[in-house]
């Protein structure tokens, strides 16, 4: 019963993670709702729902104990100005300017970038398993992006620059967190690293400057989606899965994230999607179900202790 319940949690979490950028695309599109403030609300209310998780239902005296120490303080600014703010406004940029299957696909190659930065640092070797990966990946972005027409792209040009950068941004978000993740909760890091990455924002596009008459009843109850259950119930819905599952198991169940936002910009959004462009979302998500089935239980740098969880972000 309990693995059964490990897996309707990652499999709804990732649902709605990848339903979440959809719905995310819809703001932008119907009610023309701001990047910047759609961000800025979302780090800052997930953020604070998270902590309270954590306050009422786990440790409550990590919540405020990740700050009494100088250097984890300083780590985890940095971690939610640099890992927790870059990535959210890379990715919901990248929506913004094209679609959330292509910004969700394009995001899934950090773990192809975290290859290349280790074989680079010289922390690992290449082996068979990267070459397949990598091409794999390369593959499938060639097809994603121009469907099968190198002289046209199929997407805008800012939608693959904000979407790479994006998955930079979640490489170095994944690295960053190992050291933090070893001291303190999951729930803990994530949530004070949104409230830190909205708080940051809120200097750019404060959360109270949003001309709120242009929302209906739709336009909050798609917000509330968002933040709700695409940020905090699918992020939280991940950690509960991994009291039953290992994390391997729960990282694989995870790679339907990617499928749901295709699927929903299509059948949904009515975007239009190619051949080829599905040929690539198809070695794309081959690419992280290979990360995630042949992943080692221990191993070296950028692998999490036997006590830490892994980090969602979308």
């Amino acid at each position: 019963m309990n693995r059964r319940k490990g897996i309707f949690l990652v499999i709804t979490g990732a649902v709605f993670w990848g339903i979440g950028g959809t719905v995310a695309k819809k703001l932008f599109q119907q009610y023309q709702v701001d990047v910047d403030w759609l961000v800025t609300i979302r780090l800052l209310l997930a953020g604070f729902l998270l902590l309270t998780v954590q306050f009422f239902g786990k440790d409550r005296s990590q919540v405020f104990a990740v700050w009494k120490t100088r250097r984890i303080a300083i780590q985890l600014i940095i971690f939610g100005v640099l890992g927790m703010l870059a990535v959210q406004y890379t990715y919901m940029a990248s929506i913004k300017h094209g679609n959330a299957a292509v910004a969700t696909l394009l995001q899934y190659l950090a773990p192809v970038m975290i290859i290349v930065y280790l074989i680079f640092r010289k922390q690992t070797v290449l082996t068979r398993r990267d070459l397949l990966t990598v091409s794999l990946a390369l593959v499938g972005c060639y097809f994603l992006l121009t469907n099968g027409s190198i002289s046209q792209l199929s997407v805008p040009t800012l939608a693959i620059v904000w979407g790479v950068l994006s998955g930079i941004a979640l490489a170095f978000y994944t690295l960053y967190a190992v050291p933090l993740l070893k001291e303190y909760d999951s729930l803990v890091i994530v949530g004070w690293a949104m409230i830190i990455g909205g708080f940051a924002l809120s200097f750019i596009h404060p959360p109270w400057q949003m001309d709120f008459t242009v929302l209906t009843l739709q336009a909050y109850l798609y917000l509330g989606f968002v933040i709700i259950f695409g940020t905090m119930i699918a992020f939280w819905f991940y950690i509960e899965s991994l009291q039953s599952l290992q994390p391997k198991e729960s990282s694989l169940l995870g790679s339907i994230e990617p499928l749901a936002a295709v699927l929903t910009t299509v059948f949904w959004l009515k975007e239009p999607f190619g051949f080829f462009q599905w040929v690539g979302t198809a070695c794309i998500i081959g690419m992280i179900f290979l990360l995630a089935l042949t992943k080692k239980s221990s191993s070296s740098t950028n692998q999490p202790s036997k006590n830490e969880k892994p980090l969602r972000v979308d």
